[in-house]
């Protein structure tokens, strides 16, 4: 079995020769060409794909197979990876590479086949829609490609591991952590080398290749990992609901028998999932909105009265103002806010800012100001009732740009001081059910038990099925 399917591989590279030759010379006649790819290939190939999913069903892992027998397939010499996914016509569609794909040994093609179906139960193909823009492409693919890596074993030399990136770039990412967590350490990292990557690709820009690039089809020989998830950009325009609706579809026709641990954990998430940021993501995208005070200045006249030279003008500062409040009635646990306020720290490090503790229980019990983790203190052990009014009002008198409420949930059903001026975030503890107020005024988010990690754990101490979906990927927005 093994040398005819090796057999086959050959001759069906040595017919790709053929037909980038044939593109080739066509290419030197007209400026723009497309590449012929003959039916008999086609056929051809596809049998060996057929049989790369027959060893899948075949395997414990027969998810896989089922879920590709339901995608549709196609070839593409453009993409710059052995296969790649996209969403078209109410179908997954996974395209082939014939030129890098058939350098791959059959259990290789397995785990390339698996990649581009645990992008798709991770629902990546929207995600990286929304983070677009706001992380470069590279960080992006190479955070979500770390995610989906974790899980697979006989992967093709140059695909993106935790381990090549933590080499690459001196980092010390760990394994099992959230999409967020990767893709803004390989930024931060990114931005380290920017200055001397702009160099080197200032130097090496030949127009000549660029314009060869823009004019008739380009194939791609190597993988690239920049250029891996290009093909996303193809896909029909469907909503987050409706593209996992036709998700879910697939998943419950591949499950034929058992599946893995890690699988089971990943499906019960995508389901289970409202399709809603988790709430550190969500301050995240709200501290890029945050617009801070308003300062005044002589040196500017004021803009609704610029004949009055005695009132000053204003100009924007951007220092943030946050209020972090916290239900100190016991509903939440020491452990449960300490890692909480880490990440309220970690997200608006890199903002000017300024951050206010407020502790309340029926009453503001405490109010001081933190700059990092040390200056946060141990909550006053006072065990009242819960009301949210009084920091509202707090917040109202203080010029707050954002407002961050850590509670169980448990208070008035009306506030008495509504919040002017400022984005309020509501978050509520693993111990909590839903907020208490008929209108809160902001937005609502669960507060998910993050576990302290060891700096020390490596990649050999963890099994594969510890897979857990509670942050990992707990949906896009």
């Amino acid at each position: 079995m093994k040398t005819f399917f090796d057999n086959q591989v050959k001759g069906l590279y040595e017919k790709i020769n053929i037909i980038i030759n044939d593109f080739s010379k066509a290419k030197c006649k007209v400026r723009k060409s497309e590449i012929n790819i003959p039916k008999e290939f086609k056929e051809e190939f596809f049998s060996l794909v057929d049989k790369v999913n027959l060893s899948l069903m075949e395997d414990k892992d027969n998810f896989y197979g089922y879920f590709l027998l339901q995608m549709s397939r196609e070839i593409r010499f453009d993409i710059s990876s052995p296969t790649a996914v996209n969403f078209k016509g109410a179908k997954y569609v996974i395209y082939f590479n014939p030129i890098i794909f058939l350098n791959l040994n059959i259990k290789q093609m397995e785990s390339t086949i698996k990649h581009e179906i645990l992008h798709v139960l991770s629902l990546h193909l929207i995600r990286a829609r929304e983070f677009k823009g706001r992380y470069s492409t590279l960080a992006l693919n190479m955070a979500m490609n770390i995610v989906v890596n974790t899980y697979l074993d006989y992967l093709p030399p140059y695909a993106v591991t935790l381990e090549w990136v933590n080499l690459k770039y001196s980092l010390k990412l760990l394994p099992f952590n959230p999409f967020e967590y990767y893709v803004e350490e390989i930024q931060t990292a990114l931005d380290l080398l920017e200055a001397d990557e702009d160099e080197v690709e200032a130097d090496d820009h030949n127009p000549d290749e660029a314009d060869d690039r823009n004019n008739g089809e380009k194939i791609e020989t190597n993988y690239n990992p920049e250029k891996t998830h290009a093909i996303w950009a193809d896909s029909s325009d469907i909503d987050q609901k409706t593209l996992q609706e036709f998700t879910e579809k697939f998943i419950d026709n591949a499950q034929k028998g058992s599946i893995p641990s890690y699988l089971e954990s990943m499906i019960s998430s995508l389901k289970n999932s409202k399709g809603e940021l988790p709430w550190n993501l969500y301050l995240k995208k709200l501290m890029g909105a945050v617009e801070g005070n308003k300062k005044k200045t002589i040196t500017r006249k004021n803009r609704r009265q610029p004949d009055r030279f005695d009132l000053r003008g204003q100009l924007r500062s951007h220092r943030a103002t946050i209020v972090v409040a916290l239900d100190i009635s016991g509903s939440i646990s020491d452990q449960e806010f300490n890692q909480a306020i880490k990440e309220v720290l970690d997200i608006v490090k890199n903002y000017n800012h300024e951050i206010t503790i407020v502790e309340c229980d029926s009453e503001i019990r405490r109010v001081y100001k933190v700059k990092s983790s040390k200056n946060i203190k141990e909550r006053i052990n006072i065990r009242g009732g819960t009301k949210f009014s009084p920091v509202f009002e707090y917040a109202n008198n203080h010029m707050v740009n954002l407002l961050v409420y850590f509670t169980d949930g448990k208070g008035e059903e009306k506030l008495l001081s509504i919040p002017k001026g400022y984005k309020t975030l509501w978050v509520i503890s693993g111990r909590g059910d839903k907020l208490s107020l008929k209108e809160a005024y902001g937005a609502v988010k669960k507060l998910k038990h993050i576990e302290t990690k060891d700096d020390s754990l490596k990649m050999s101490d963890v099994r594969r099925d510890g897979y857990s979906m509670n942050d990992q990927e707990r949906m896009p927005i």
